[in-house]
């Protein structure tokens, strides 16, 4: 038997960070999102050896070891066995995961692009474990059981806003709230709206791949800490997300840029890692040449950064982004759906 999954890589429209513990915790979060056709992928092939034979492209590891038994997290494929170990400690499928199995996962987009890959592998793998194993789950269980399994049993840092959108797909504003819980409404737009902001919305990968381990740290101890312009400064980015899903559900990409660029001066206020030379040198070429407003995705550093741009100027500032020489604009539509699996007959 053999069962594949494939799940939905994002953008974070606005809100970012303010799903990250412990300002969501304290004040609650609030994100607007879109999951484009750039994705994880996982496959299983049921193979009865008793061995677990992982190779995992994205994270450039290849290996195998007895099966039945809990896997040693040593930094080779940890969103793997971080998967398998969570369902041996909670006693699911047992029989098929100690009778053997291979899985193989790759992805689209490089770890570290700020398109929540690392997340999203990890609702992709549990969602195609789940399919192998004859087990369900609804969005809501499997974001909230992949956050768990990355933020709680492997100790990744990070927020909540990319499992969610992996397992629902589509554009969502994502509220979480102090002490728990989520609610996720999806936003349907109108078909012209969704194409002007398809047109106008560009992805710049800069070449270098970031760590945001570092830039999440420095924002979860200026909350811890009481850092009050940091605080507020995260409160504004919170409140954008819901004035962005106002003008995105009005048509208004004229304010959906003014907001993202307001967005990108609070973001860079909350660790002094969110930015570096080689983002603004990406960034003013691309205002010279025709962009609206910009902001890194993801907790910054590095990875892709979000354009909106005049699209009578794409061709233009794609070409002088691309000028640069260290990165390369990356294409890509909206795409509607979630995190999904399927039986190879």
């Amino acid at each position: 038997m053999t069962v594949r999954s494939k799940a939905p890589l994002r953008v974070g429209l606005a809100g970012g960070g303010s799903d990250v513990s412990p300002f969501c915790d304290i004040y609650g979060g609030a994100v607007l999102s879109a999951t484009i056709n750039l994705s994880a992928y996982c496959s299983i092939e049921e193979t009865g050896d008793g061995l677990v034979v992982i190779d995992s492209y994205d994270a450039d590891f290849h290996g195998k070891m007895p099966a039945g038994r809990l896997l040693s997290i040593d930094g080779d494929a940890p969103l793997v066995k971080g998967v398998v170990n969570r369902l041996i400690l909670e006693g699911k499928g047992l029989g098929k995961l100690s009778g053997g199995f291979r899985i193989t996962t790759w992805n689209d987009a490089p770890a570290g692009s700020g398109l929540g890959t690392s997340s999203t592998m990890v609702v992709c793998i549990l969602d195609c474990m789940e399919k192998w194993l004859g087990l369900h789950s609804d969005p809501y269980d499997l974001a909230a059981e992949a956050y768990a399994i990355e933020r709680k049993d492997l100790g990744f840092a990070g927020g909540r806003q990319d499992q969610y959108s992996a397992a629902f797909g589509g554009f969502n504003f994502m509220e979480f709230h102090p002490g728990g819980g989520a609610d996720v409404h999806g936003l349907v737009l109108d078909e012209d709206v969704r194409s002007e902001l398809e047109t106008s919305l560009m992805l710049y990968y800069t070449g270098k791949s970031r760590s945001s381990a570092a830039i999440i740290s420095e924002q979860q101890k200026n909350t811890s800490s009481g850092n009050e312009a940091a605080i507020e400064a995260m409160k504004r980015i919170r409140l954008s997300a819901f004035e962005m899903r106002d003008a995105l559900l009005a048509g208004n990409i004229k304010e959906l840029a003014r907001l993202l660029g307001l967005a990108w001066e609070d973001k860079k206020k909350m660790s002094s890692h969110v930015t570096n030379p080689m983002i603004q040198e990406a960034m003013d070429v691309a205002m010279e040449s025709g962009a609206i407003a910009g902001k890194v995705s993801g907790a910054g550093g590095g990875g892709v950064i979000m354009f909106l741009v005049d699209p009578t100027r794409r061709v233009e500032v794609t070409r002088a982004l691309n000028g640069l020489g260290s990165g390369r604009v990356m294409p890509f539509q909206f795409s509607p759906r979630g995190a999904h699996s399927w039986v190879v007959k």
